[in-house]
Formats: structure tokens, C-alpha cells, sequence
């Protein structure tokens, strides 16, 4: 039996070990050095995340208040999502449509960032890049400021044809559909929760492997789906030719978003995708999207530390819209919501589909900041409300005249809900030349004002057009 002198400190029986597997030297707390001792003190983060995120069920203008955002920043980010999102953006009168490209690639001077989080149609890239450098110059020279992390999952062509067929189905058997846009967004984050999935780094590394993997996955889809039209072959040379232009594309997005958040000062820009209701755990399930387009999306999306969070903005628009089906509380469908739909030009990005529209819903946009817990809010569109003789905000919901006491998880209930109506007058003059908030009439100022004291959040951005320039800073 060894004596005490010989005897190894143990933890909990065990012989306490370091990493590198030696025994681990125990020293007195008072003889640490200077450097130990800093070790146990805290760190503030160096540089921190400014996230943009919508507050409502998307199209809330995010792409003009990323644009904004985006002029001094040094990196724009994408954390979720795919193609399934449309942003615009109005820069020197020209129109830009982004998907998957952050709206931040507009800044020359900035890097965007394709996180791992997103789904990535590897075609739908490259043409949505090319579309847009035939409207103006402001895509010039994407690919030198674009990376794209190794761990993003790619969308393949048959995931959008089996999206397609779900939608048929789901019509088919219960006579309702979810409303996707069909680019395969929802069955590619299935084949990534199946484990089943494919990503960049696989594309882009042994491409023998990569084919081996990409024929047993659209063998799984066509058996699942017999009647799914796959051109394997094809779809693999269309993939080995983008292949060569990704490469120089992709980086280890964990050591990416590392060095930027460590490393000299930076101002780091995450553009949120879809919006908090449609989050696929804190949506209007299962009206929603497939990824968490929350603030933890930012997290797992892109690798980064929960305290590496700085500000929230969350992007309310003036009124509310949703595209698809799923309940709308405060939908209009009557004059009201067609004047709305007409002057803010409520169609689809990316589908062209015609936004339902209402009233402004201040349940669910307070329901969003529980989640999202806001550091301030961009009222957009503004301007649209500018004709109206009185305006309504939804400030209560009741089920069978009983108040609800928060935000409903079951859509059944949502479906019933009646809405308590606060009425404000509106100001019946034009807002678009306004380029202070005490250049907006008294009456848009207090509607500004009311929605803050109800949300209990500060509006930091009034949109009152479609430019960079008609957006009023307010602090």
C-alpha cells in the first residue's frame, strides 16, 4: 500500500488528470501567478453581434434596415434560412432582389458571411448573383467579399421537386397546404436532422465520396417518393462545375466567426432571414419555416457565443402581412386591407405571391420581443398609413370573451381568437419627405409613440419610403 507521501490526490476516488492525460500539480491558491490569477477574472467580449430580425412573419423591410446598417460594417452575416427569404434593396434608384446573398454584399468594403446554419442552393447562388449584377454595379466583385462556412448544408434540385410534392399531398389528403415557397428549404433541414444530409465541405473535398453520398441520398427520396423525376447524373456535373467556382468560397466558418470576434475591433452585422413567426419552434406551427429564425438561430447559425450578442433590432412593419395561409388575427379582408396590399405593394420577393394584410398586431410583436428581447425596434412603411382617416392597433385577444393571457401555442385557438382594437387617428398627409422624427405629423408622431409604450421598447428607425435615405434615425 503506498504511503501518504507517495499517494495521489484524487477527485471523487479518481486520480485527477489534466487534458494532455498527466497527473494534475496541485499548488497552493496563494502562490498562483499575476497570469492565473487574469485567468480567473471575466473577459468582456471584444467585438459583439448587432442582429436584425423581424418581428412579425416576415417582409417587415429587414433588407433597407441591413443596407443602413451595412455601410460601416465590416462583416455582414447570414445564420438561417435559404432562398425561401426575399430582401430588397433600393440603392442609387436601382431594385436588388437577395435570397441567399446577405443585402449587406452591397458594401464593398464589408465581407458577408454565409453561416452554417443556412441551406444553400448552389445554382440559385450563382443565378441570383448574376441577376442582380445585370441591374446595377453594386455586385460587382462579389465573389472576392463573400465566405461561405464548410458546415452549411446544400439544397439539392430533388429536394425542391419533393417539396413540391409535399405541398400537392398535404392538399390532396387534408385540403390544406403549409404554403412553402418550394425551394426545398423544409426537406433539406430534414435530411440535415436525418443525418443524411450533405454540405459544403463534402462538395468541396473528395469528390468521388461526395457522389457516392449524393446517389444513396436520391435513392432515399426515391423511394420515399416513386413518382420524384431525378436526373442524378446530370444534377452531379451541374455540382462538380460549381464545385470549382465554391472552393475559393468556403472557410471553417467556426474559425471565421472566432477570429472576427476575437481579433481587432470589428462591426459585425447578422441579418435574420423569415421572422419570429415563423420560427419553426416559436411560430404559428406548422405555418412556418424550418429553421430558427429567432435570436438563438445567430448562435447556432453562425458558431457564436451567446455573450458575443450585442444589440437586437427587431423590424416591425407599420401594419401587419403574412403570405400563405394560417390565421391573421387582425388580417382585413375587405377595403381596408386592399388599399394597404396596393400602396405598400404587397407581393412576395420570392414568390410573387400577394401579402394578406391588417392591422398592426402589438400582441404578437410583444410576443416576439419575449423571445427576441429587443434592444430597439425599425418601424417600416410608415408612409403607408399616410391616407387613412383612423388607424387601429391590436392590443388584446379573447377566446369566447375570456382575455388571453399570452400568445397562443395552439393555432386552433389562434384561428378563434376576437382582437380588442385601440383606434388612433390618423394624419392624412404625405410622410415621405420627412427626414426628422419632428418632421413626421403629430398624429405619426404618437402613433410611433404608442407603440413604443406599449412594447416597452424604444423605436430607433421610422421607414417613410423604399431608400436607404428616407429611413429616420430617432436616437
Amino acid at each position: 500500500m503506498a504511503s501518504d507521501a507517495t499517494a495521489m490526490d484524487s477527485v471523487n476516488g479518481r486520480e485527477a488528470v489534466s487534458l494532455n492525460g498527466e497527473p494534475v500539480v496541485k499548488r497552493p491558491r496563494e502562490s498562483a501567478s499575476q497570469a492565473e490569477a487574469q485567468l480567473r477574472v471575466p473577459k468582456e467580449p471584444h467585438n459583439k453581434v448587432t442582429v436584425v430580425l423581424g418581428a412579425q412573419w416576415g417582409d417587415e423591410g429587414k433588407g433597407k434596415v441591413v443596407d443602413l446598417l451595412a455601410m460601416d460594417a465590416d462583416i455582414v452575416c447570414r445564420c438561417q434560412g435559404g432562398n425561401n427569404a426575399g430582401h430588397t434593396v433600393v440603392v442609387d434608384s436601382v431594385e436588388y432582389d437577395f435570397h441567399l446573398l446577405p443585402s449587406g454584399v452591397l458594401n464593398k468594403k464589408a465581407v458577408s458571411f454565409i453561416g452554417n446554419g443556412v441551406v444553400v442552393h448552389i445554382p440559385g447562388l450563382f443565378d441570383e448573383a448574376e441577376k442582380n449584377l445585370q441591374k446595377g454595379n453594386g455586385l460587382q466583385g462579389w465573389e472576392e467579399r463573400l465566405k461561405i462556412s464548410d458546415r452549411a448544408h446544400i439544397v439539392f434540385n430533388f429536394h425542391q421537386a419533393v417539396d413540391g410534392i409535399q405541398e400537392q399531398q398535404r392538399q390532396q389528403q387534408e385540403g390544406k397546404n403549409l404554403g412553402t415557397t418550394k425551394k426545398g428549404i423544409g426537406p433539406a433541414y430534414s435530411s440535415k436532422a436525418a443525418r443524411n444530409g450533405l454540405r459544403i465541405c463534402d462538395l468541396v473535398s473528395d469528390i468521388k465520396v461526395f457522389e457516392d453520398k449524393f446517389r444513396m441520398l436520391a435513392e432515399h427520396f426515391l423511394t420515399m417518393y416513386p413518382n420524384l423525376d431525378i436526373d442524378v447524373d446530370g444534377e452531379l456535373e451541374q455540382l462538380k462545375a460549381a464545385a470549382e467556382r465554391l472552393r475559393p468560397l468556403v472557410t471553417d466558418g467556426v474559425y471565421f466567426m472566432h477570429k472576427a470576434l476575437t481579433g481587432p475591433s470589428k462591426k459585425i452585422l447578422v441579418e435574420g432571414a423569415n421572422a419570429a413567426l415563423l420560427d419553426i419552434d416559436f411560430g404559428t406551427y406548422p405555418f412556418v419555416t424550418s429553421s430558427n429564425c429567432t435570436v438563438g438561430g445567430v448562435c447556432t447559425g453562425l458558431g457564436v457565443p451567446p455573450s458575443h450578442v450585442g444589440r437586437v433590432y427587431g423590424v416591425v412593419k407599420a401594419y401587419t402581412t403574412r403570405v400563405g395561409v394560417g390565421a391573421f388575427p387582425t388580417e382585413q379582408d375587405n377595403e381596408t386591407g386592399e388599399l394597404l396590399q396596393s400602396r405598400g405593394r404587397e407581393f412576395g420577393v420570392t414568390t410573387g405571391r400577394r401579402r394578406r394584410c391588417g392591422w398592426l398586431d402589438l400582441i404578437l410583436v410583444r410576443y416576439a420581443h419575449m423571445v427576441n428581447g429587443f434592444s430597439a425596434i425599425a418601424l417600416t412603411k410608415l408612409d403607408i398609413l399616410d391616407t387613412l382617416p383612423e388607424i387601429k392597433v391590436g392590443v388584446a385577444y379573447k377566446v369566447d370573451d375570456e382575455p388571453l393571457p399570452s400568445f397562443p401555442a395552439n393555432m386552433d385557438v389562434l384561428t378563434r381568437v376576437s382582437v380588442d382594437y385601440e383606434t388612433l387617428p390618423g394624419w392624412r398627409c404625405s410622410t415621405e419627405a420627412a427626414r426628422s422624427f419632428e418632421e413626421l405629423p403629430p398624429r405619426a408622431q404618437g402613433y410611433v409613440r404608442f407603440i413604443e409604450d406599449f412594447l416597452q421598447v424604444p423605436v430607433k428607425w421610422v421607414g417613410v419610403g423604399k431608400s436607404r435615405e428616407s429611413i429616420i434615425k430617432l436616437f
